[in-house]
């Protein structure tokens, strides 16, 4: 009886499963393995940090999703001139998170781009 491989099943025709599926979750070790294992549910709310950071974070992608076309490709350009292991949108997160201008100041000389208001 033939017998699948589960590395090939898990990425047949070019999709590469991994996150939550189902009560599942899967993702790739540094090794390539598939290691998957059942869905862990928190047990008790969480802590006031815990919801203010939760909050800091939907308020950045709210202000990410304000930014005109334009603005949001400006950051997304940027990540490409720089090689950043990143998207537009991370970069701004960590921006909106962090507040550290004179690193994106930075990457604006270097990149040619225009990222902050003045």
């Amino acid at each position: 009886m033939p017998h699948q491989n589960l590395e090939r099943l898990y990425s047949s025709l070019g999709f590469v499963v991994w996150g939550d599926l189902g009560p599942v979750t899967l993702y790739r070790n540094k090794r390539g393995k598939v290691v998957f294992f059942a869905k862990t549910w928190p047990h008790k709310p969480g802590s006031p940090a815990q919801l203010a950071q939760r909050e800091k974070f939907i308020q950045a992608a709210a202000a990410w999703h304000a930014l005109t076309s334009v603005a949001r490709a400006e950051w997304e350009q940027a990540t490409r001139r720089a090689s950043l292991c990143l998207t537009g949108y991370d970069l701004f997160l960590h921006w909106s998170l962090t507040a550290d201008d004179r690193a994106i100041r930075t990457l604006e000389h270097q990149t040619a781009t225009k990222l902050l208001q003045p």
